[in-house]
């Protein structure tokens, strides 16, 4: 997994009640974009530093402007 500042980190809930928790990844620890990540969770607007499992994804911001209807 490897990230840049600004892509969204994406947590599937692993149970089944849990929600899908969306951040977004504020700093880097290492210079290839490999974990861990500073990141700004946008349900409770607190930061903290996420070593990523199996049940996360990276969204890029790139991806994420593509897929946005043209204005």
């Amino acid at each position: 997994m490897k990230a840049s500042i600004g892509d969204r980190l994406i947590v599937e809930g692993t149970y089944n009640h849990e929600p899908r928790r969306i951040g977004v990844i504020t700093e880097l620890r290492h210079d290839d974009g490999s974990p861990p990540y500073v990141v700004h969770w946008m349900d409770s607007e607190r930061e903290t530093l996420v070593f990523p499992g199996p049940d996360a994804h990276v969204v890029s911001k790139r991806e994420r402007e593509s897929s946005l209807p043209p204005l």
